[in-house]
């Protein structure tokens, strides 16, 4: 695949899940993508499940497979490597010449500016999860769809913060550490990820990486989030063991794709957020 002049078509899984709905806003009006979106319900062009007959599919350049499973027990959380397998044989049966696996920056663990050749070491069973995914994708053969596996940042708006922000006017609780901050965590607008795919699809075969950290270039404090949001804070003691900062180093995507992460700062977070938020 390499670089096309008109709309990229791409197959997209998942497409009624949270980030499903930012990119599907985020793209509504894109000349740059035609994505067609596949999910288990309505809404979507193609209604169909991991495990049913295989759908009719359209010929198609890429596959986003935003499909994956975030919590219950080891069983649940070892779907994300079927899945995986599942969007590589949907990219064979569109033709699709690469596949954008959502991974995400859990596999690491704690620790702060963590490269792509950083030793993954996951302290969560989520975290372990998408790392045995990450490894179901490098045993996948070699001779069909490149496979791109992004290690998303916390998407703002679709993160553990979002809850709390979108209810009310009520307080956030956030954690105070010894030195009187609270957590600071690597960030991503859902916009700048929709942009981030694009960019990938398009790029020619000899510049697309296998693994890329995607963030913005620094992080950013949960209490300066809220705050943008409009939203007071309350404080509670930091439990042992908790973080107050980790984060990606993003020289990578910074390299590959110059200028695709455009919200770096708290306000700009929260105002992207906002503009692809669906209404109620």
């Amino acid at each position: 695949m390499t670089t096309t002049s008109g709309p990229v078509r791409c197959l997209v899984t998942g497409a009624n899940g949270q980030i499903g709905t930012f990119l599907r806003a985020a793209w509504h009006a894109d000349p740059e993508i035609a994505p067609i979106w596949c999910a288990r319900r309505p809404p979507a062009d193609i209604i169909w499940s991991h495990g049913c007959e295989d759908p009719d599919l359209p010929r198609c350049g890429a596959v986003v497979a935003l499909w994956g499973r975030t919590g219950g027990d080891a069983r649940t959380l070892a779907q994300n490597g079927e899945l995986a397998r599942a969007a590589w044989h949907l990219a064979r049966a569109c033709g699709a010449g690469r596949v954008i696996h959502l991974s995400s920056a859990a596999i690491y663990g704690p620790g702060t500016r963590l490269r792509e050749t950083q030793h993954p070491a996951p302290a969560n069973a989520y975290g372990a999860a998408k790392l045995d995914m990450e490894r179901v994708i490098a045993d996948l053969p070699r001779d069909g769809p490149r496979h791109v596996i992004l290690r998303v940042a916390n998407v703002i708006g679709a993160d553990s913060l979002a809850a709390a922000l979108r209810d009310g006017a009520r307080p956030v609780t956030l954690d105070r550490f010894a030195g009187g901050t609270g957590p600071c965590r690597s960030y991503i607008a859902p916009g700048d990820l929709a942009r981030v795919c694009v960019a990938l699809m398009r790029l020619p075969e000899h510049d697309v990486p296998d693994i890329l950290n995607v963030a913005a270039p620094a992080p950013v404090a949960m209490e300066d989030l809220a705050r943008a949001a409009g939203r007071p804070v309350l404080w509670r003691d930091a439990m042992a063991g908790s973080q107050p900062c980790v984060s990606l180093d993003t020289a990578r995507l910074d390299r590959v794709l110059p200028g695709a992460v455009r919200c770096t700062t708290p306000a700009q977070m929260i105002d992207d957020w906002h503009r692809l938020e669906p209404p109620e």
